[in-house]
């Protein structure tokens, strides 16, 4: 009875959790257009044409297999590898449902559960992803630090403030961190030690280091130069130096994962720095806008392949049986949605 109640008490916080996490992207959402109206919205849609938007699709391109590259190098530090023409159909498809679904990171969950049942290890499948998207968010993060440091921005006044919290926390988990792996119950601190070591294995040794920092440099690259488009579509013609210090917070706020597939600290984020600037808030949440659309765009092949991996299964199922040969099984491999991982 124990492990059933367990089960069912850990299903209850996983719909309590994902229905906080909807809750929260709508009420920022509908705080937004009870603030500023929905004209800003509008407008962000009304710049879009079919150039701005293939040229968003070719961007797109770039930052997946991208991204595929730097999950292929993390997985294969793991020893559980994958091909690159795997890996970027796998990403898109993820990018897709993290785009689409509420929440923003179940592709990365339906990506590492996959890619684990394919490799014969479902736990390091999972890690590959966990660490790949860290690794991402951290250089990330550094280069928004940095930017902001650098240049003027409305936000430039706070960063020391925000900079000296987050280190004080980040040395406060580290050391909370420490005690647990030392004087912890015995199944969290093996858990603890593993995870400390992984990330030293992948994430700080060299032969995977520096792969990784280039494909997140160029992620983030992407990602800069979707959002001017974005920028240009609304009305916002600003320099490059006026505009990088507000993308940049505006792609730290796109991870919250307090989103409607995407949608909600994004937009308040951009209402709220360029809020600060000569555009107003209304400008901020029409190249939100704007920008959310473009990336739907971006990721629309990852259709493709979910659609090409269910006519895939659905093919395998209906296959007749030969003569002395049992029917086809279908399993749920990545391999089938034309992702194999080998």
């Amino acid at each position: 009875m124990l492990p059933c109640r367990r089960t069912e008490a850990d299903g209850v916080r996983r719909r309590a959790w994902a229905g906080a996490r909807l809750l929260g992207g709508v009420l920022i959402l509908a705080v937004l257009v009870w603030l500023l109206g929905a004209g800003p919205f509008l407008d962000g849609l009304r710049g879009l044409g079919p150039g701005t938007l293939l040229a968003a699709m070719v961007i797109g391109a770039v930052i997946t297999v991208c991204s595929a590259w730097r999950w292929r190098v993390v997985a294969a530090a793991l020893g559980v590898g994958l091909p690159l023409p795997g890996a970027t159909a796998a990403y898109y498809r993820s990018q897709f449902l993290n785009s689409t679904l509420p929440g923003g990171v179940v592709g990365d969950v339906h990506r590492g559960l996959r890619h684990g049942m394919d490799a014969g290890d479902l736990g390091r499948g999972v890690r590959a992803v966990i660490w790949e998207r860290v690794a991402g968010q951290v250089v990330q993060a550094a280069v928004a630090v940095a930017v902001l440091l650098t240049l003027p921005s409305p936000v430039r006044a706070a960063l020391p403030q925000v900079v000296t919290v987050s280190v004080v926390a980040l040395g406060v988990l580290l050391l909370c961190g420490r005690g647990m792996a030392r004087h912890g119950p015995a199944r969290a601190a093996r858990a603890l030690r593993a995870a400390a070591a992984e990330a030293r294995g992948v994430l700080l040794h060299p032969a995977a280091a520096r792969p990784v920092l280039v494909a997140s440099l160029l992620v983030v690259g992407g990602h800069l130069g979707m959002f001017w488009l974005a920028a240009r579509a609304a009305g916002v013609d600003a320099p490059p130096q006026q505009l990088l210090p507000l993308a940049l917070v505006v792609l730290l706020a796109a991870a919250i994962p307090l989103n409607v597939a995407g949608w909600g600290p994004r937009e308040g984020a951009a209402a709220w720095v360029f809020a600060g600037t000569e555009w107003g808030a209304g400008a901020g949440a029409a190249v939100a806008t704007a920008f959310g659309v473009l990336t739907l765009a971006a990721v629309l092949p990852g259709a493709a392949v979910l659609l090409a991996g269910r006519r895939h299964r659905a093919s395998r199922a209906i296959r007749p049986a030969g003569p002395g040969r049992e029917p086809a099984v279908v399993h749920s491999g990545t391999g089938e949605d034309g992702a194999a991982h080998g």
